[in-house]
């Protein structure tokens, strides 16, 4: 039967989607504590008709597999299903009644979206010539994530491509979004303490000033990306803090306090900055006779979506969608643990527009107001079934094209 007969069952599944979507938001849980979250995706995953479902997975994921009749590719879909500690402003009917913690990023939908896809897939298991691995995944939204360990306890074992998507408010709704090579930076923080020599104010040369040596190397970090870094090369550096002193206007103070954000995409840059960092503060305190201690953490690894496997999506959204709807996203500084999926499997990791200005959803992620037009659940989840048409319906007469014209492309 095919994919028509999928995207029908997708869009009959399309009530329930949003049930699902809408309990998750109801009920949303923070990184780590996802404990009704997992129970929830167990029971319907269950109903569905799976039975060896993997759960904690990495401390807190669960997989399972779909096999199909006969033997073929192995690819992996993932969602995340975390939220974040936000107080939600929304007022709408399903918002959350935990106090303080919000799916402010899309995590509700990506996760119904990908429970939509493994009960519709279920149901045709014996079209299938490969296998379907569903990851749910926990604790993307903070370090050191649940990829990673999800990772290193089987995820992906045998798994020979991996997919993944990201619900995008603002933008508007009825566009799917790729993007080859790098498309997501590395998030890497710093905090830097100055420990100077407090004193009065009106005998500066007393102390050691923590405010002045702060101001130096807030200015002189700065040049590491204008003077240091390749203009060719995407880089930036955030001082997002800068703590001193109290509420005394005479008083010199003992310490000062920096903290910030670098987010790169080549790991030689990478590298070369955290270097850059610590050698730059340990000199200008010098410098001044002050101390510090640089702490440096490095976040999630850059997205990088495989050549071969984005023409793949390009070329069976194009079909599926057309070419109005298809279109390339430029590099984003946002950071997504999806990049360790990435860093072990070809794959690529795609945007599904989700933003409605006529009916007010126009808030960023991870703001207090942030929405999604439910419409995307089926946008995501037919972008998914034509992933899974090109690698587990392969010899269909469609997947024959998609693969000659990504050849073509290639060559």
């Amino acid at each position: 039967m095919g994919y028509n007969e999928w995207e029908k069952s997708l869009a009959n599944n399309f009530d329930e989607t949003v049930a699902w979507r809408r309990h998750l938001h109801r009920y949303p849980e923070i990184s780590f504590q996802e404990t009704a979250t997992r129970t929830y995706i167990f029971d319907r995953l269950t109903e569905f008709g799976y039975e060896d479902i993997r759960t904690n997975v990495g401390g807190g994921g669960l997989v399972t597999r779909l096999i199909g009749a006969q033997p073929g590719p192995k690819i992996a879909f993932r969602a995340d299903f975390d939220a974040l500690r936000i107080q939600e402003e929304t007022q709408l009917p399903f918002a959350s009644v935990n106090d303080g913690v919000m799916h402010a990023c899309g995590h509700d939908g990506h996760t119904a979206i990908l429970l939509s896809v493994a009960k519709v897939l279920k149901q045709f298991e014996a079209e299938l010539k490969g296998e379907v691995v569903f990851i749910f995944q926990h604790a993307e939204e903070v370090l050191p994530g649940g990829a990673k360990s999800m990772i290193e306890d089987g995820a992906l074992t045998d798994v020979d491509y991996v997919y993944g998507l990201h619900l995008r408010s603002p933008l508007e709704y009825g566009k799917v979004q790729y993007c080859s090579g790098f498309s997501m930076a590395a998030a890497d923080f710093f905090e830097i303490t100055i420990q100077g020599k407090g004193g009065h104010g009106s005998s500066p040369h007393t102390s050691i000033d923590p405010i002045v040596v702060g101001s130096h190397l807030a200015n002189q970090l700065q040049t590491l990306i204008s003077r240091t870094k390749n203009p060719m090369q995407a880089g930036v550096l955030t001082i997002s803090t800068f703590q001193a002193g109290s509420e005394a206007n005479n008083v010199i103070p003992d310490t000062a306090y920096l903290k910030g954000t670098v987010r790169t995409f080549e790991p030689t840059l990478r590298s070369l900055l955290e270097e850059k960092i610590k050698t730059m503060a340990e000199h200008i305190c010098a410098a001044y006779d002050a101390t510090c201690t640089v702490t440096y953490t490095k976040g999630y690894p850059a997205v990088y979506n495989h050549p071969a496997e984005t023409e793949v999506i390009k070329t069976v959204f194009t079909d599926k969608f057309g070419a109005e709807t298809v279109e390339t996203t430029p590099l984003r500084m946002g950071g997504e643990d999806f990049a360790y999926y990435l860093e072990k499997k070809p794959g690529s990791f795609f945007f599904v527009n989700s933003g409605n200005a006529e009916k007010g959803i126009v808030y960023p992620h991870h703001h207090p107001k942030f929405d999604i037009d439910e419409r995307a659940l089926l946008m995501g989840g037919k972008a998914f079934l034509t992933i899974a048409e090109h690698y587990l319906a392969a010899q269909t007469e469609t997947a024959i094209k998609h693969k000659t014209a990504i050849e073509a492309a290639a060559e």
